[in-house]
């Protein structure tokens, strides 16, 4: 279905997008993890349906897990279909644990999800980011960068 260029890192089939977390958070630091996910899961998200809007990842007995995600039942499933809002574990190496938890309990920051996608091998992948919070005011000043961004493009094209 919809396809990302290089640009985002993304070269495979996105899933779900996380829009609202780019507004609430500053992106420190992304990175890539690979997900344990079942069958039915796989084939679900292959549908295109997912929400990882609300969702954010916790370290737990030294792993990192997703908490909150949705991932649908399969329809053609059958009594061995996945329950919608588990627990999902992410691969990731040890050093990048370690970052990732030494920025949470160090700087206060979270672990925010930003796109599941599959990669060009046929991957489910998810983007991941070390994040701070912002405040309701730096959140006013982005979207007026933004605003005056998008102005300043739409001039730019009227004059040529």
């Amino acid at each position: 279905m919809a396809t990302k260029s290089k640009k985002d890192g993304t070269n495979g089939k996105l899933v779900a997008d996380n829009r609202k977390a780019r507004f609430n958070y500053e992106f420190i630091d992304t990175l890539e993890a690979g997900l344990v996910l079942t069958g039915t899961e796989v084939k679900s998200l292959r549908n295109g349906q997912a929400n990882i809007a609300e969702s954010y990842a916790s370290e737990e007995d030294g792993e990192i897990w997703l908490i909150n995600s949705y991932i649908p039942e399969y329809g053609e499933g059958n009594r061995f279909n996945h329950d919608p809002r588990r627990k999902r574990k992410l691969l990731l190496h040890k050093k990048q644990m370690a970052k990732l938890s030494s920025g949470v309990h160090r700087e206060g920051m979270t672990i925010v999800p930003n796109r599941l996608y599959f990669n060009e091998r046929g991957k489910a992948k998810l983007q991941i980011a070390l994040a701070k919070g912002r405040k309701s005011h730096d959140k006013r000043q982005v979207s007026k960068e933004r605003d005056w961004k998008r102005e300043q493009s739409r001039l730019l094209k009227e004059r040529g």
